[in-house]
């Protein structure tokens, strides 16, 4: 098995202990910080997001994955810039206003990680203004990835669409939302740009509104 393939299963596996090891192997060997990433990391959290589609692991298997990855591109991250590696995009991702829960957005966040965006998490509770100063402060910033798990809250997700087109934004970002109650129908009535009902097919859906798939 190559360094790079270990690496995958590694990632697949969860196995958060050995991987900073493995990928300073792999770099010592000679792998490219891109090669480690896309081919090691990037691919196997690929095959996580089609087996949680699959109902074949469940959250718990596909946090412990992105965990690991995580601690993976922390190694790498000196040796991407250092070589000029870009993300594929970037995403500002947040839990709207009035709604504290983080788990659903932070598995999203991981997986969109996961496919090669950076991604600038706001956290809970954002108010539509901060959106829009964090659309101001990024101005390459891609994709908004709206997030509303009460249904309460979910008026707050066209509040926070409404806020972007007065701030005049509108038309420079995609806007995807998720979150239990969402639906594909409740996404086009507040004019979001793409719904996705778990965390695999949000990384997916980011893809194709970036342009890339």
């Amino acid at each position: 098995m190559s360094k790079i393939q270990e690496i995958a299963s590694a990632v697949e596996a969860g196995k958060s202990k050995i991987i900073e090891g493995l990928v300073k192997e792999a770099l010592d060997e000679g792998c490219s910080a891109a090669e480690i990433l896309n081919d090691g990391m990037i691919a196997a959290m690929g095959v996580v997001g089609e087996k949680f589609k699959n109902n074949e692991i469940f959250v718990p298997e596909m946090l412990v994955a992105a965990r690991t990855m995580k601690k993976g591109v922390e190694v790498l991250k000196p040796h991407l810039s250092a070589t000029g590696v870009e993300p594929i995009g970037k995403i500002i991702i947040g839990t709207v206003i009035g709604d504290l829960h983080d788990i659903g957005k932070n598995l999203v966040a991981m997986m969109l990680e996961g496919a090669g965006f950076e991604v600038i998490d706001l956290g809970v509770d954002v108010p539509p203004e901060k959106f829009v100063q964090a659309i101001n402060d990024n101005p390459d910033v891609q994709i908004v990835a709206l997030s509303s798990l009460l249904t309460t809250t979910m008026p707050a997700l066209k509040e926070t669409i409404d806020a972007f087109v007065n701030a005049g934004v509108r038309d420079r970002i995609k806007v995807m939302v998720g979150g239990a109650p969402v639906t594909q129908a409740y996404a086009d009535s507040v004019g979001a740009d793409g719904y996705a009902p778990d965390a695999a097919s949000a990384a997916e859906l980011a893809k194709k509104l970036a342009g890339l798939a």
